[in-house]
């Protein structure tokens, strides 16, 4: 007689689990470039050092979270990295303009940055054209706006300065101040960035939503037909992207006082880079914030690490490059022996 034993009861090993995970290649790597750079700059292992390592990775990771998120749900941003800028011209402007107290610009940045990720995902499916269409053309207007706006009011490609008006040092406090654990001084940047990881975390492993976010990245036809909201989701998707933004503005600008009108065309890229290097398929329905925090960490490892080995800084977007695709074929090697063990 043969019993038959359903495979969901079945008990799943931990090295099946371990070989489950979509960071599993990203971690390997980043241990293999925090060795890399231990041994070779010896200035790398230094507390300071390490500080510096965490405060440039966080600058990419907290852009790279939601990122991941809406790669995962099938998507991408182009215009993510002039979002950023922005999000910083907004909010100084605004308050220059207005002689308001500074939260005020803040708090309108964020509603304008907020309605720029919601028109991302409301033309795509209202449209039903590509994100790469989308989003691209966004980049452009976001990147004409930039520079004609500021040029228009400011009559230069810079805001004024406006350290000395009212809130700016509490705005600075919470989005450009630094701390200081066992004498070595850390950037407020890196709580964000641990917090915007714990945060997703939670919604992709623990909520509806989440389910929703894996659904609509691995099948939007089939997700749509089982009942999610396949265009609230994409929408709160950008939306995330776009408050990611909005927080690495105010850091931007909090941190220079005044924004230039240029900054950030090229970052999305990197972004993108980081989540793919964290484990995050293009085609989506696979990945994770943690593999997105992994490879933002990468980012800042190579970066600074470059310069604390004393190396020519123009090769580091070969390394980068590099990274990628290694990282791009060991999270392919994962998935297969990950189903090959199912």
């Amino acid at each position: 007689m043969t019993t038959t034993t359903d495979e969901r009861l079945l008990e799943t090993s931990p090295l099946r689990r371990l070989l489950g995970r979509p960071e599993l290649g990203s971690v390997v790597g980043a241990v293999a470039v925090f060795v890399f750079f231990a041994v070779t700059a010896d200035s790398f292992l230094r507390a300071a050092s390490l500080s510096t390592v965490l405060y440039a990775s966080s600058t990419i990771g907290i852009m790279a979270v939601p990122v991941a998120l809406l790669m995962i749900g099938g998507e991408f941003d182009l215009s993510a990295g002039v979002m950023v800028t922005s999000s910083a011209l907004v909010s100084s402007m605004f308050s220059y303009q207005m002689t308001a107290n500074v939260w005020v610009g803040v708090g309108v940045s964020l509603l304008v940055t907020l309605a720029i990720g919601a028109f991302n995902g409301f033309v795509l499916t209202r449209t039903g054209l590509p994100s790469f269409i989308v989003t691209l053309g966004t980049f452009l207007m976001l990147t004409g706006l930039n520079l004609g706006l500021t040029k228009l009011i400011d009559d230069t490609v810079s805001t004024k300065s406006i350290a000395d008006m009212e809130g700016f040092p509490s705005a600075q406090d919470l989005f450009a101040s630094t701390f200081t654990i066992g004498g070595v001084d850390f950037k407020v940047t890196i709580l964000w960035w641990f917090g915007l990881v714990a945060l997703a975390s939670w919604i992709l492993l623990r909520t509806r939503a989440g389910n929703w976010i894996f659904a609509v990245g691995g099948n939007q036809d089939a997700a749509r037909a089982v009942g999610v909201p396949v265009v609230r989701t994409k929408i709160g998707l950008y939306m995330g992207v776009a408050f990611g933004a909005w927080i690495s503005g105010q850091h931007l600008l909090f941190s220079y006082d005044v924004v230039q009108s240029g900054e950030g065309v090229g970052n999305e890229l990197i972004y993108i880079i980081a989540a793919v290097i964290g484990g995050c398929l293009i085609t989506g329905g696979y990945g994770s914030a943690v593999g997105s925090a992994v490879g933002a960490l990468i980012f800042g490892m190579t970066s600074k690490g470059i310069v604390f080995a004393e190396w020519n800084p123009d090769w580091f977007k070969f390394f980068l490059g590099a990274m990628l695709l290694l990282a791009t074929l060991l999270n392919a090697w994962v998935r297969k022996r990950a189903e090959a063990t199912k």
